[in-house]
């Protein structure tokens, strides 16, 4: 039920205090209406007896609040859903920003949505396809899993979020794969960039975008990737379709969240960010997965940019508690020309395992994922070992293995952005590269894997 009140207090930056309100509940949408007729909106943060604290989306700047009104809308913040949302993009609210007209809504949803029953998730167990060697050969993307991408400053990772988008895929219900892709605190070069880059590839069709720039409020970006969430919740367990969400940059995201919390003077955590970071970052990241006896599920890839280069800081540690492992990318391999520079080493996904083998990609596919972190991990090795000592002291199987350390990189790693490789790419590729080694130095790899696809690589 809506109630609107006369009786704003006070109103100083993004927040407003309402007095004599009756009923109001936290996140509870709000709008105010000025004496022009202009509206602004905000939702409740707080609420002390008959006192409201709202959140403006928008400054309050030039605010009068004796001739203004707060309404009560008595509901949370909402998103209207249509099966005609793939192909749309809009901004971090919701509202269409690709000149289309606005959507005639089959629902609408309240964004906050709410958790999975862990009773009721099934177990994620069928690989999805980016195209990209790094992942689906050694850290494998399952269906419902939630899969981060730890990046650093000034590294390409848009253009890698730019090139999942495009190319993933479910191999066994590619018809019935759609992406959800949010843009959280861009540049409006980078939301050119992601627009294009959807338009041109013909990605756009079955996706849908949500672009929240940099100079758009704090609170809006908090509300974007739940705008996300639940648009993949509508088109995964309301229309059947296997949804992969990507929100680039979760970092921009905990920084707005920090810039609430100062606005409302809480006490601070680590590094200034409020104590609850965790448990909001969770109420995103376990809004993913599958649910028994229902066809669609929802994968999520977060990128977020370690500031500092640093994986202990309070977003990627935090990150990394809740989701199942983690791409690393690398600025050393970046410096030398490597795109995607993807660090396979700390690099991890715990559900690898689930997601492939016998009819999901290959059978020796689990064997080959191992023996290639082996002998990469061992040509780096070799390597270091060369530079301290010289060449001249390794011996002629390290010498071997640096050789492999550096095709691996050149051959495997180095794909480039535009690549698209089928899983059997590459495990045939894989297979290529282990050919520079003697047959006996894979012992991670059955024999009936031998003697099926090894081939000696002749220099």
């Amino acid at each position: 039920m809506q109630r609107a009140y006369k009786t704003i207090k006070s109103a100083v930056g993004p927040l407003m205090i309402v007095e004599g309100v009756e009923g109001a509940e936290y996140n509870e949408f709000v709008e105010i209406e000025e004496a022009n007729g202009d509206i602004r909106h905000g939702k409740v943060l707080e609420v002390n007896g008959g006192k409201a604290v709202v959140q403006l989306f928008v400054s309050s700047q030039g605010l009068s609040i004796q001739d203004s009104k707060a309404k009560f809308t008595g509901k949370g913040l909402e998103l209207a859903v249509s099966p005609d949302m793939l192909g749309r993009v809009f901004n971090g609210m919701g509202l269409p920003r690709d000149g289309a007209a606005p959507l005639i809504a089959t629902a609408k949803l309240d964004i906050n949505g709410a958790p999975i029953n862990p009773t009721a998730r099934d177990y994620p167990n069928e690989f999805i396809q980016t195209g990209i060697s790094t992942i689906d050969g050694l850290n494998t993307l399952v269906r419902g899993q939630k899969l981060p991408i730890f990046s650093m400053s000034g590294l390409p990772h848009a253009e890698l979020a730019a090139q999942i988008a495009r190319q993933a895929t479910v191999l066994k219900n590619a018809s019935n794969f759609a992406i959800v892709f949010a843009a959280l605190g861009i540049t409006h070069d980078e939301a050119e960039f992601f627009t294009k880059s959807f338009e041109q590839t013909g990605a756009l069709g079955r996706s849908v975008m949500f672009i929240n720039l940099a100079n758009d409020p704090a609170l809006e970006r908090i509300a974007t990737p739940r705008m996300a969430l639940t648009a993949a919740e509508y088109l995964a367990f309301e229309l059947g379709y296997h949804v992969l969400v990507i929100m680039t940059d979760i970092t921009n995201y905990a920084e707005a969240l920090r810039e609430v919390s100062a606005a409302r003077k809480e006490v601070p955590g680590r590094r200034g960010f409020p104590g609850y970071l965790y448990t909001d970052l969770a109420s995103l990241y376990e809004r993913a997965g599958c649910i028994k006896g229902q066809e669609g599920s929802i994968t999520q890839i977060p990128i977020l940019t370690m500031p500092e280069d640093d994986k202990t800081h309070p977003i990627p540690d935090l990150t990394g508690y809740i989701t199942e492992g983690q791409i690393m990318l690398s600025r050393e391999l970046y410096k030398k020309g490597m795109t995607p520079p993807t660090d396979v080493l700390p690099s991890l996904s715990r559900l690898k395992d689930k997601g492939i083998g016998p009819d999901k990609t290959r059978e020796d596919h689990a064997d080959t994922l191992n023996q290639l972190f082996a002998c990469y991990a061992k040509g780096k090795d070799s390597k270091e070992l060369a530079q301290i000592l010289g060449e001249s002291a390794l011996s002629d199987i390290d010498k071997l293995y640096a050789k492999f350390a550096d095709e691996f990189e050149q051959k495997y790693i180095n794909q480039g952005f535009e690549t698209n490789r089928t899983i059997f790419e590459t495990l045939d590729l894989g297979w290529e590269l282990l050919g520079i080694l003697p047959r006996e130095e894979l012992t991670r790899i059955k024999t009936k894997f031998l003697d099926k696809y090894y081939k000696k690589k002749e220099d």
